[in-house]
Protein backbone atom coordinates (compact mmCIF):
# COMPACT_ATOMS: atom_id res chain seq x y z
CA UNK A 1 0.00 0.00 0.00
CA UNK A 2 1.32 3.45 -0.95
CA UNK A 3 0.94 6.15 1.72
CA UNK A 4 0.41 9.55 0.12
CA UNK A 5 1.51 12.41 2.38
CA UNK A 6 -0.23 15.60 3.45
CA UNK A 7 1.52 18.96 3.19
CA UNK A 8 2.28 18.79 6.91
CA UNK A 9 3.76 15.31 6.60
CA UNK A 10 5.88 16.35 3.61
CA UNK A 11 7.25 19.24 5.64
CA UNK A 12 8.23 16.83 8.43
CA UNK A 13 10.00 14.55 5.94
CA UNK A 14 11.74 17.64 4.56
CA UNK A 15 12.94 18.63 8.02
CA UNK A 16 14.51 15.20 8.44
CA UNK A 17 15.94 15.20 4.91
CA UNK A 18 17.49 18.63 5.45
CA UNK A 19 19.13 17.35 8.62
CA UNK A 20 20.56 14.48 6.58
CA UNK A 21 22.09 17.06 4.21
CA UNK A 22 23.62 19.01 7.09
CA UNK A 23 24.97 15.77 8.55
CA UNK A 24 26.71 15.10 5.24
CA UNK A 25 28.14 18.63 5.30
CA UNK A 26 29.36 18.13 8.86
CA UNK A 27 31.50 15.13 7.91
CA UNK A 28 32.93 16.63 4.70
CA UNK A 29 36.09 17.90 6.50
CA UNK A 30 36.82 14.30 7.55
CA UNK A 31 36.67 12.89 4.01
CA UNK A 32 40.41 12.93 3.34
CA UNK A 33 43.31 10.50 3.21
CA UNK A 34 44.25 8.87 6.50
CA UNK A 35 40.84 9.18 8.18
CA UNK A 36 39.17 5.97 9.32
CA UNK A 37 35.64 5.47 8.08
CA UNK A 38 34.44 4.78 11.64
CA UNK A 39 35.39 8.37 12.48
CA UNK A 40 32.88 9.62 9.89
CA UNK A 41 30.25 7.43 11.47
CA UNK A 42 30.90 8.68 15.01
CA UNK A 43 30.84 12.31 13.87
CA UNK A 44 27.55 11.79 12.04
CA UNK A 45 25.90 10.11 15.02
CA UNK A 46 26.95 12.93 17.34
CA UNK A 47 25.72 15.59 14.89
CA UNK A 48 22.32 13.93 14.46
CA UNK A 49 21.80 13.49 18.21
CA UNK A 50 22.91 17.07 18.87
CA UNK A 51 20.09 18.13 16.56
CA UNK A 52 17.43 16.28 18.55
CA UNK A 53 17.07 13.43 16.09
CA UNK A 54 17.86 9.74 15.89
CA UNK A 55 20.15 8.05 13.35
CA UNK A 56 17.73 6.41 10.95
CA UNK A 57 19.94 3.46 10.02
CA UNK A 58 21.35 2.56 13.44
CA UNK A 59 19.81 -0.78 14.49
CA UNK A 60 17.45 -0.69 11.49
CA UNK A 61 16.91 -4.40 10.73
CA UNK A 62 20.06 -4.96 12.80
CA UNK A 63 22.35 -2.57 10.90
CA UNK A 64 24.94 -1.58 13.53
CA UNK A 65 26.01 1.90 12.38
CA UNK A 66 24.72 5.41 11.66
CA UNK A 67 26.13 5.61 8.12
CA UNK A 68 26.46 3.18 5.24
CA UNK A 69 30.00 3.87 3.98
CA UNK A 70 30.89 2.13 0.73
CA UNK A 71 34.35 2.66 -0.75
CA UNK A 72 35.31 2.07 -4.41
CA UNK A 73 33.87 -1.30 -5.52
CA UNK A 74 31.47 -1.36 -2.56
CA UNK A 75 28.04 -0.37 -3.89
CA UNK A 76 25.97 0.19 -0.74
CA UNK A 77 25.47 -0.88 2.89
CA UNK A 78 29.19 -0.85 3.70
CA UNK A 79 30.25 -0.98 7.35
CA UNK A 80 32.29 1.90 8.77
CA UNK A 81 35.44 0.56 10.38
CA UNK A 82 39.22 0.73 10.60
CA UNK A 83 39.72 1.29 6.86
CA UNK A 84 41.65 4.52 6.27
CA UNK A 85 40.58 6.55 3.26
CA UNK A 86 43.25 6.81 0.58
CA UNK A 87 44.06 9.31 -2.15
CA UNK A 88 42.05 8.34 -5.22
CA UNK A 89 39.25 6.54 -3.38
CA UNK A 90 35.61 7.30 -3.92
CA UNK A 91 33.25 6.81 -1.01
CA UNK A 92 29.45 6.59 -1.04
CA UNK A 93 27.98 7.87 2.22
CA UNK A 94 24.31 7.04 2.80
CA UNK A 95 22.60 8.65 5.77
CA UNK A 96 19.13 8.49 7.27
CA UNK A 97 17.54 10.50 10.06
CA UNK A 98 14.38 10.00 12.11
CA UNK A 99 12.89 13.17 13.57
CA UNK A 100 9.32 13.98 14.64
CA UNK A 101 8.21 10.55 13.51
CA UNK A 102 9.39 10.86 9.90
CA UNK A 103 12.49 9.74 8.03
CA UNK A 104 14.84 11.54 5.66
CA UNK A 105 17.30 9.66 3.45
CA UNK A 106 20.05 10.82 1.11
CA UNK A 107 23.36 9.55 -0.28
CA UNK A 108 26.32 11.25 -1.91
CA UNK A 109 29.54 9.89 -3.44
CA UNK A 110 32.69 11.75 -2.50
CA UNK A 111 36.12 11.90 -4.14
CA UNK A 112 39.06 11.51 -1.78
CA UNK A 113 41.84 13.76 -3.02
CA UNK A 114 42.77 13.39 -6.69
CA UNK A 115 40.60 10.76 -8.38
CA UNK A 116 41.05 9.14 -11.80
CA UNK A 117 39.15 11.06 -14.51
CA UNK A 118 37.32 7.94 -15.65
CA UNK A 119 35.95 7.46 -12.13
CA UNK A 120 35.02 11.14 -11.87
CA UNK A 121 33.03 10.68 -15.07
CA UNK A 122 31.19 7.72 -13.53
CA UNK A 123 30.28 9.95 -10.58
CA UNK A 124 29.11 12.75 -12.86
CA UNK A 125 26.91 10.46 -14.95
CA UNK A 126 25.44 8.81 -11.85
CA UNK A 127 24.41 12.19 -10.46
CA UNK A 128 22.95 13.11 -13.86
CA UNK A 129 20.97 9.84 -13.76
CA UNK A 130 19.49 10.93 -10.43
CA UNK A 131 18.31 14.28 -11.75
CA UNK A 132 16.98 12.79 -14.98
CA UNK A 133 14.98 10.35 -12.87
CA UNK A 134 13.68 13.18 -10.71
CA UNK A 135 12.64 15.00 -13.89
CA UNK A 136 10.26 12.13 -14.67
CA UNK A 137 8.71 12.22 -11.20
CA UNK A 138 5.58 14.13 -12.16
CA UNK A 139 1.91 13.49 -11.46
CA UNK A 140 0.44 11.12 -14.03
CA UNK A 141 3.73 9.48 -14.97
CA UNK A 142 4.64 6.02 -13.75
CA UNK A 143 7.56 4.71 -11.70
CA UNK A 144 8.88 3.04 -14.86
CA UNK A 145 9.40 6.47 -16.41
CA UNK A 146 11.87 7.28 -13.61
CA UNK A 147 13.49 3.87 -13.98
CA UNK A 148 13.89 4.18 -17.74
CA UNK A 149 15.45 7.65 -17.52
CA UNK A 150 18.10 6.40 -15.08
CA UNK A 151 18.90 3.24 -17.04
CA UNK A 152 18.97 4.92 -20.43
CA UNK A 153 21.47 7.59 -19.36
CA UNK A 154 23.72 5.14 -17.52
CA UNK A 155 23.84 2.61 -20.34
CA UNK A 156 24.23 5.31 -22.99
CA UNK A 157 27.47 6.21 -21.23
CA UNK A 158 28.70 2.62 -21.16
CA UNK A 159 27.87 1.90 -17.52
CA UNK A 160 25.62 -0.70 -15.92
CA UNK A 161 22.73 -0.46 -13.47
CA UNK A 162 22.47 -2.51 -10.30
CA UNK A 163 19.23 -4.52 -10.49
CA UNK A 164 18.78 -5.96 -7.01
CA UNK A 165 18.71 -2.69 -5.05
CA UNK A 166 16.08 -0.02 -5.54
CA UNK A 167 14.76 3.32 -4.35
CA UNK A 168 11.67 3.36 -2.17
CA UNK A 169 8.91 5.31 -0.51
CA UNK A 170 9.86 7.33 2.59
CA UNK A 171 7.73 8.49 5.50
CA UNK A 172 6.94 7.09 8.92
CA UNK A 173 8.99 4.11 7.79
CA UNK A 174 12.42 4.27 6.19
CA UNK A 175 11.33 1.91 3.41
CA UNK A 176 7.77 2.14 2.14
CA UNK A 177 6.00 1.28 -1.09
CA UNK A 178 6.52 1.81 -3.96
CA UNK A 179 9.87 0.38 -4.91
CA UNK A 180 11.72 2.58 -7.41
CA UNK A 181 14.04 0.47 -9.60
CA UNK A 182 16.85 2.11 -11.56
CA UNK A 183 15.96 0.14 -14.69
CA UNK A 184 12.68 -0.45 -16.45
CA UNK A 185 10.27 0.54 -19.17
CA UNK A 186 8.35 3.75 -19.68
CA UNK A 187 4.68 3.58 -18.80
CA UNK A 188 5.10 0.66 -16.39
CA UNK A 189 4.70 0.47 -12.62
CA UNK A 190 2.70 2.47 -10.10
CA UNK A 191 1.18 5.76 -11.21
CA UNK A 192 2.77 8.82 -9.60
CA UNK A 193 0.29 10.90 -7.62
CA UNK A 194 0.18 14.08 -5.58
CA UNK A 195 1.75 13.59 -2.15
CA UNK A 196 3.97 10.67 -3.13
CA UNK A 197 7.28 10.76 -1.24
CA UNK A 198 10.09 8.58 -2.60
CA UNK A 199 13.84 8.19 -2.46
CA UNK A 200 15.40 7.91 -5.91
CA UNK A 201 18.89 6.42 -5.72
CA UNK A 202 20.83 5.34 -8.81
CA UNK A 203 23.60 2.80 -8.12
CA UNK A 204 25.72 2.74 -11.25
CA UNK A 205 28.71 0.47 -11.92
CA UNK A 206 31.72 1.21 -14.08
CA UNK A 207 31.89 -2.44 -15.10
CA UNK A 208 29.26 -5.15 -15.10
CA UNK A 209 25.94 -4.97 -13.24
CA UNK A 210 26.45 -8.09 -11.14
CA UNK A 211 26.90 -7.70 -7.39
CA UNK A 212 27.78 -9.93 -4.44
CA UNK A 213 27.12 -9.68 -0.72
CA UNK A 214 30.14 -9.84 1.55
CA UNK A 215 30.49 -12.00 4.64
CA UNK A 216 29.20 -9.33 7.05
CA UNK A 217 25.72 -9.94 5.63
CA UNK A 218 25.31 -6.30 4.60
CA UNK A 219 28.06 -4.92 2.36
CA UNK A 220 27.28 -5.14 -1.36
CA UNK A 221 30.14 -4.89 -3.86
CA UNK A 222 30.54 -5.25 -7.61
CA UNK A 223 31.37 -8.78 -8.67
CA UNK A 224 34.13 -7.55 -10.99
CA UNK A 225 35.47 -5.20 -8.28
CA UNK A 226 35.20 -2.14 -10.51
CA UNK A 227 34.02 1.13 -8.93
CA UNK A 228 30.39 1.98 -8.29
CA UNK A 229 28.77 5.38 -7.58
CA UNK A 230 25.58 6.18 -5.69
CA UNK A 231 23.53 9.36 -5.24
CA UNK A 232 20.13 9.66 -3.56
CA UNK A 233 17.53 12.36 -3.00
CA UNK A 234 14.26 12.18 -1.10
CA UNK A 235 11.56 13.92 -3.18
CA UNK A 236 7.85 14.67 -2.89
CA UNK A 237 5.24 15.28 -5.56
CA UNK A 238 3.94 18.79 -4.81
CA UNK A 239 1.65 20.64 -7.24
CA UNK A 240 2.18 17.85 -9.72
CA UNK A 241 5.97 17.79 -9.89
CA UNK A 242 9.01 16.78 -7.87
CA UNK A 243 10.17 18.89 -4.97
CA UNK A 244 13.60 17.80 -3.72
CA UNK A 245 13.41 17.54 0.07
CA UNK A 246 17.07 16.68 0.66
CA UNK A 247 19.84 19.06 -0.39
CA UNK A 248 23.13 18.66 -2.27
CA UNK A 249 23.86 22.41 -2.26
CA UNK A 250 24.60 22.27 1.48
CA UNK A 251 27.02 19.41 0.84
CA UNK A 252 28.70 21.04 -2.14
CA UNK A 253 29.21 24.33 -0.30
CA UNK A 254 31.02 22.35 2.39
CA UNK A 255 33.11 20.62 -0.29
CA UNK A 256 34.04 23.98 -1.82
CA UNK A 257 35.26 25.22 1.56
CA UNK A 258 37.19 22.06 2.33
Amino acid sequence: MIFYKTEEEINLVKESAQLVAHTHAAIVPLIKPGVKTIDLDKAAESFIRDNDATPGFLNYNGFPYTLCISVNEKVVHGFPGSYELKEGDIVSVDCGVLKNGFYGDSAYTYAVGEVDKKILHLMKVTKECLYLGIGQAVKGNRIGDISFAVQNHAESNGYSVVRELVGHGVGRNLHEKPEVPNYGKRGRGSKIGEGLVIAIEPMINMGRKEIVQEGDGWTIRTRDRKPSAHYEHTIAIVNGKAEILSDFEVIEKALDKN
